[in-house]
């Protein structure tokens, strides 16, 4: 009874291959674990840990600060929409309400650093 090789590393032996195709075989066999184990120790090596470590950061960094320029971006808009009218000309009944609040927080923030100090 003779056994074949299948092509996808069955360990059955054929009575056809030549000592040359073995050792071809062994051969491929052997780059292409040098290969997977190059690939492994590149992998596992603290420099791309590192390195992957650090594209993840600033790949999160990047995201809160875009969602951050969005949404301030957003506030802005929103803000100017209710103090612009559509022509852009001031909303004066909306300005001075608002001029008014700044004024006081910032006298309240003077007051209160003064009482601090003394």
């Amino acid at each position: 009874m003779s056994h074949h090789r299948d092509d996808h590393g069955g360990s059955a032996v054929s009575d056809a291959r030549t000592p040359a195709q073995i050792e071809a075989d062994i051969k491929r066999r052997r780059d292409q674990l040098a290969e997977t184990l190059d690939e492994i120790g590149v992998r596992v090596h603290p420099k791309t840990i590192v390195g992957d470590a650090k594209a993840k950061v600033v790949a999160g960094v990047d995201n809160s600060l875009g969602r951050a320029y969005v949404g301030a971006n957003r506030f802005v808009s929103d803000v100017r929409g209710q103090l612009v009218t559509e022509d852009g000309s001031p909303r004066i009944e909306r300005i001075v309400p608002v001029a008014l609040v700044a004024v006081g927080l910032v006298g309240l923030l003077v007051v209160s650093s003064r009482r601090r100090s003394a």
